[in-house]
């Protein structure tokens, strides 16, 4: 499975150009992609730099002819003249689709701090070589430390349930009603821009032992693992921020990741950063799993 994750900055450059068809465009070029998953795409914010008010989900769709493409809504609201406005993450897949979910992220109070909603988007794909694979996208709070680390641990234990589902399913149904049995699988990919570095106690979160939720017991083999140090050890993974814009920090860092679960981590074949393009102010992450 050849995947990218991107935020994509609503599709923005660093030249103050939105365009999603070069955000397509970069994307091409990086991999052929089974799987793209792009954060802040927005639909009808005009406040947005040369964002014009349009509907990028409904742009994108069109740009990815052989795609599905589903978008969640971290954000949803009525704006000024009743105009609906949304802003979350999209995940397109030509892969057979077996399920989609959407998982508000916990949005706990941190008084005068700016923040919005988060949420995770998890589309489970049929690979031919991987079989059933839980995708899973987001972007976690910037501002907020106690947010981030509530949804950090919320997408732990997220994961963790989805492999205690697998262990022990639900009865079996095949009865055509929303009972029957679904794709449960320990399989997962959780990638995004989570906004916490390689040191911060966010990504030890992430990738703690296996956990249970309260009252349950761990699931086996429900770990998550950094593809990049999969793959290199302790060495630096490339920067995926502030590369070339330092509005928001004075060093390029590492916050856009790819996690595997513990089922795939001997399945991560290869992890790159696009170094080169500016279509957004983050770098593009390819990986390859099979």
């Amino acid at each position: 499975m050849q995947l990218i994750t991107w935020n994509t900055q609503w599709c923005c450059g660093l030249d103050g150009v939105v365009s999603p068809q070069r955000i397509v465009q970069q994307a091409r070029a990086l991999a052929d992609f089974d799987v793209l998953c792009l954060q802040e795409i927005a639909v009808h914010y005009p406040a947005l730099a040369g964002n014009a008010g349009h509907d990028q989900v409904a742009l994108l769709r069109d740009l990815l002819p052989g795609y599905q493409v589903f978008f969640g809504a971290a954000v949803d609201e009525w704006g000024p003249g009743g105009l609906r406005q949304r802003f979350g993450n999209l995940i397109a897949t030509r892969l057979p689709m077996l399920q989609l979910q959407h998982y508000p992220l916990p949005y706990p109070a941190d008084a005068g701090v700016s923040s919005m909603p988060r949420m995770c988007t998890v589309a489970t794909v049929r690979d031919p070589a991987l079989g059933a694979v839980r995708v899973m996208t987001t972007h976690l709070e910037y501002y907020s430390r106690r947010q981030r680390m509530a949804q950090a641990r919320a997408l732990r234990a997220l994961h963790g349930q989805a492999c205690a589902q697998a262990a022990a399913p639900p009865e079996a149904c095949n009865d055509g009603s929303p009972f029957q049995t679904k794709a449960h699988t320990p399989h997962a990919v959780l990638c995004g821009d989570f906004n916490f570095e390689p040191h911060e106690p966010e990504h030890a979160a992430i990738c703690a032992p296996d956990v249970a939720n309260e009252g349950d017991e761990a699931a086996p083999g429900s770990r998550l693992w950094d593809s990049w140090r999969l793959l290199h050890g302790n060495a630096p993974q490339p920067p995926t921020f502030r590369l070339y814009d330092r509005t928001y920090g004075p060093e390029p860092i590492s916050c856009d990741f790819v996690f595997v679960s513990d089922s795939l981590k001997g399945r991560v074949q290869r992890l790159v950063v696009d170094a080169a393009t500016q279509a957004s102010d983050h770098q593009p992450v390819a990986a390859l799993i099979g």
